[in-house]
């Protein structure tokens, strides 16, 4: 007697699965795509691309360019931008004692296609302190939550976001050539903590620890050069180690 197999064919949760794949390598790739390069990333034929892809961008979560190759919508913007808010939310109690127990500020980020985006933050006691709204995208190449972030990804695929993005000089200590960032990003995985020397904005000193949460994120203190000293910083490693422990048991606990 032979197996009778069920006809997943077009049922809602293979759909769903296939959408997905589709999503994930526009984002994955970090631009347009046409019909062709999307069957070869995905192994889906090219008139399924075709029919889901009509439906996202009727939608809104694709657009179709003039060339006829296919980018992210707007809407998976809004959608980004709501979870990260429920998770910087969920995050903010953490923050605050984070923030308490150093007098700086604490920020938590995560990684978007446009760079590392601030998502929670909790400012210090100081009177003056650094601010960053939430919400606010910064580069990766320049920022200790940037660095932290791109340290969680392969070298191939941090080297690809390095090249398409400007490695804008801030300061005099941004690192500005892929080659240099390698060097630093091997440092950052053995040592597990990235800093920020001052190369967004001069006098501000930042360290920040990578972590993954459903998603690549980085738990960061910040402050001015002056108050954030070697002893202060290493005060906030042993807080940050902590504080990323709890922030993945906490953020990956659906």
């Amino acid at each position: 007697m032979s197996e009778t197999r069920p006809n997943v064919r077009g049922s809602g949760v293979h759909s769903v699965e296939r959408t997905l794949d589709m999503l994930e390598a526009l984002g994955e790739h970090g631009s347009s795509m046409g019909v062709t390069e999307l069957s070869s990333h995905t192994g889906l034929p090219v008139a399924t691309i075709h029919r889901l892809a009509q439906t996202l961008v009727t939608r809104g979560y694709l657009r179709q360019l003039p060339d006829r190759r296919y980018a992210l919508g707007s809407r998976l913007a809004a959608l980004g931008s709501s979870a990260g808010a429920m998770m910087g939310s969920r995050a903010q109690p953490l923050l605050r004692e984070l923030a308490r127990q150093l007098q700086e500020t604490a920020n938590l980020a995560t990684l978007t296609p446009n760079g590392a985006e601030y998502i929670g933050q909790s400012a210090g006691s100081h009177s003056v302190r650094m601010f960053t709204e939430v919400g606010r995208r910064v580069p990766l190449h320049s920022t200790g939550v940037g660095k932290a972030l791109l340290s969680l990804l392969p070298d191939h695929e941090a080297l690809r976001l390095l090249r398409r993005d400007d490695m804008r000089q801030f300061t005099s200590t941004t690192i500005t050539t892929p080659q240099r960032m390698l060097i630093e990003l091997a440092v950052i995985r053995e040592r597990g903590f990235a800093m920020d020397e001052g190369e967004m904005e001069p006098g501000v000193r930042c360290i920040a620890m990578p972590f993954i949460a459903d998603t690549q994120m980085a738990v960061s203190v910040s402050g001015p050069t002056a108050r954030m000293t070697d002893e202060l910083v290493e005060s906030a490693r042993a807080a940050l180690h902590a504080a990323r422990a709890q922030l993945v048991a906490m953020l990956a606990d659906n």
